[in-house]
């Protein structure tokens, strides 16, 4: 079964670390990924740009209203994701408890619901 690895942290932390510090989690964060290439947990995953280059689109009684940033503000951040394949909720969960932003941040896990095929009209 697929699962969405959330990863959320906070910016403003993120902002605050030196290169050397930023470095050192990118590090961390490229043997994970390498790690669960290896396993053959890894579908796919990447790091989001901060929410200051977001916008948000809602369509209202037929209006698009368009806005920069995120839709709400939070301590945390969506800041990246992974999508894995994991034999159960325990495994995915056991999958988020390694990704390095669970030391400071949270890693929302989500199964995915498969969307059947449609059948050719």
């Amino acid at each position: 079964m697929q699962y969405m690895l959330l990863l959320y942290n906070d910016e403003k932390e993120w902002a605050a670390l030196t290169d050397d510090e930023r470095t050192e989690i990118v590090g961390r964060y490229l043997a994970f990924s390498d790690s669960i290439r290896e396993s053959g947990n890894y579908i796919a995953g990447a790091p989001l740009q901060p929410t200051s280059m977001s916008t948000s689109v809602r369509v209202r009684e037929g209006e698009t209203l368009v806005t920069d940033g995120p839709f709400a503000e939070t301590k945390e951040q969506l800041g990246g994701y992974y999508l894995v394949e994991a034999a159960d909720a325990d495994e995915a969960l056991e999958l988020a408890a390694r990704v390095p932003g669970a030391r400071y941040g949270t890693i929302e896990v989500r199964p995915v619901m498969p969307i059947p095929a449609r059948a050719p009209a």
